[in-house]
């Protein structure tokens, strides 16, 4: 992708030209106005935005002939940053923006009066040079504009695919495509051009993909195959294929393939090999169950069976559903040499402590039917943060591995935490397994994926130490704003808690803590550094640890420049949560109680 000007620009730069020079704006009401412009004279028109504005609509016509419409918040009085309008490559040279405010008759203002009016610029490129303070170093952000849910995941070729609800036009939700990253080792990601675009059925939701290996589709053998939610009116299921491994997709003219009469999204499918079919779970999101489908071809689709009314937490929506079968181990690690299937499905609201969040149910399938082995009234969750939130896993990843992403943000604050260049991250990639649980149950595992470790530098090791109430403390990297990966063994004695701080010299800090008699991990950031965007912001998260010896834990810790995630080392609990500290934690403290010990610690910076 060409370099692609997110911050706010206060100058005119070589290759770009002010919208007097070679547009014409014509204001034909108070709250409508045209824009006309040559595609011949630039590569893009670059949009101010200032977010809290009223929306205003656009239609983008080509040589008459509607293109695209989107909806964006044109500057009223000041500029908080510019978005690309995409002018070549369109179906006709006379480009016209019909725009439409949706100010109400009481509050108009003239459109004219508008700062967008004077400061549209034409330009070649669009600078996507980071400007923010908390963009992660080593997670999946969008070059700008604002991302949820991962999508289309598919590994293919060596490459893993990663799609994403994506606005274009904005640092808050709207105008649902798919963006379109990829990477050869899950940690770095190259940006390409949407890989599915609105279109007349509506915006693109959330769905899957995966190789077609038999043509079963009739797009061809080994083409990628993507199922998302058309969502307009209503929402529907409809079909695209790739036939050049992932990076341009062509919609089924069929479409919509499922138009049921409930509201339904989120499709995600796998194929049964043993039965010769798709299989499809989607979200019947208000009624608070999966809907589960067949079909040998993924154009007719027979629904089989449904899952959930009672089930969990019904607290909120039913999102984004995963099935998969998986290994399942002893508490202590050891293989059991059974298997058993995993139905995840992430909720909004209805998380452990508020907002979104996602939950999984263990038990059986049939290649129809998903039966849980736990009563209705149990909930079992991913992840025990705040910022967990729609968890699906890739299709096709290499050596049988189910590898997971999620969205790192809660919808209770997702659209104002203190970012404009973009809004959102997604998680480290995370590998599952199952495990038993002392009490009967059957638990998901997740650890970081192994290519996490590709961005370890020079550990930095401690010997064994012993803990006091004062505490020890330790320096953490200075390079790359104190970005790294902890890794601590402890040892606490006579059951008495054991707490890791970090924290930076204006006294900002995230507290966690380890309570051997709960058997418990929490993670306090009340007093992280920025938390009054949002009421629903400053908490305290606890997860229960399900640890083999309650008398050692053993826990990795990765900082990035706006997250934490936790996890012990055997992947019986992670937990997500965003920060955003003034200035970036400096020191680790280590604490007890009691006498306890340390009998490891090694700090990775990061090298990316």
């Amino acid at each position: 992708m060409k370099s692609l000007v997110c911050g706010l620009m206060l100058s005119l730069i070589p290759g770009m030209v002010s919208a007097s020079e070679i547009i014409k704006v014509e204001h034909i009401s108070p709250s409508n106005s045209l824009i006309r412009v040559n595609a011949d004279q630039g590569e893009y028109i670059l949009l101010p935005v200032q977010e809290g504005a009223p929306m205003s609509h656009i239609r983008v016509l080509a040589d008459g002939r509607l293109d695209e419409t989107l909806n964006i918040m044109l500057a009223e009085n000041k500029i908080d940053y510019f978005v690309p309008l995409k002018l070549k490559g369109r179906d006709g040279d006379n480009v016209l923006l019909d725009i439409r405010c949706d100010a109400g008759r009481s509050s108009m203002r003239d459109a004219k009066d508008g700062i967008w009016t004077k400061e549209i610029i034409v330009s070649d490129e669009f600078d996507t040079t980071n400007r923010e303070k908390y963009r992660p170093l080593y997670h999946h952000t969008p070059l700008y504009g604002w991302m949820n849910d991962p999508n289309g995941m598919v590994y293919k070729d060596g490459v893993w695919h990663l799609s994403y609800q994506w606005n274009p036009y904005g640092s808050k939700w709207e105008n649902m495509t798919w963006g379109h990253s990829t990477s050869k080792d899950l940690i770095h990601w190259e940006s390409h051009q949407p890989s599915v675009d609105r279109d007349a059925l509506g915006a693109i939701f959330s769905g899957s993909a995966a190789i077609d290996k038999t043509n079963s589709t009739g797009f061809g053998e080994n083409s990628i195959v993507a199922m998302y939610t058309s969502a307009d009116a209503s929402q529907t299921q409809s079909l695209a294929h790739s036939s050049d491994g992932g990076y341009t997709f062509e919609k089924y003219p069929g479409n919509p393939v499922i138009a049921y009469d409930r509201e339904s999204r989120d499709p995600n499918f796998f194929r049964d090999e043993a039965n010769n079919r798709w299989v499809l779970l989607l979200a019947s999101a208000l009624d608070h169950e999966m809907l589960i489908f067949t079909s040998p071809d993924m154009k007719t689709w027979t629904l089989e069976s449904k899952f959930g009314r009672g089930y969990g937490s019904q607290d909120g929506v039913w999102e984004c559903p995963d099935l998969m079968e998986l290994p399942v181990y002893k508490l202590n690690g050891e293989p059991t040499g059974k298997k058993k299937w995993v139905l995840i499905c992430n909720i909004n609201p209805g998380g452990p402590f508020g907002g979104s969040a996602a939950q999984y149910f263990v038990g059986d399938f049939d290649g129809k039917t998903f039966t849980s082995e736990s009563a209705p009234e149990v909930t079992k969750w991913i992840d025990y943060g705040k910022d967990y939130y729609a968890a699906v896993s890739f299709s096709d990843a290499p050596d049988n591995r189910h590898t997971i992403i999620g969205w790192m943000s809660n919808w209770q604050y997702a659209n104002d935490v203190p970012t404009k260049q973009f809004r959102s991250a997604n998680s480290l990639p995370r590998d599952l397994s199952l495990f038993e649980g002392r009490e009967g149950q059957t638990y998901l595992a997740s650890v970081p994926s192994p290519e996490v470790d590709l961005i370890r530098g020079k550990a930095i090791k401690y010997g064994k130490s012993g803990l006091s109430k004062k505490g020890k403390n330790y320096m953490l990297p200075a390079q790359n704003d104190g970005v790294c990966e902890i890794v601590i063994s402890v040892e606490p004695k006579d059951e008495n808690p054991v707490e890791i701080k970090l924290s930076n010299k204006a006294g900002e800090n995230v507290v966690m803590t380890i309570d051997p008699k709960a058997d418990t991990f929490s993670m306090d950031r009340t007093k992280s550094g920025l938390t009054d965007f949002s009421e629903h912001f400053p908490c305290v998260t606890t997860a229960p640890a399900y640890s083999a010896d309650t008398k050692k834990y053993d826990i990795r810790i990765f900082i990035d420049r706006s997250s934490i995630e936790a996890f012990s080392s055997d992947g019986h609990f992670a937990m997500t949560n965003l920060v955003f500290p003034n200035s970036p934690y400096t020191t680790l403290t280590v604490s007890s109680p009691a006498s306890g010990k340390i009998n490891d610690l090694k700090i990775y910076p990061v090298k990316y």
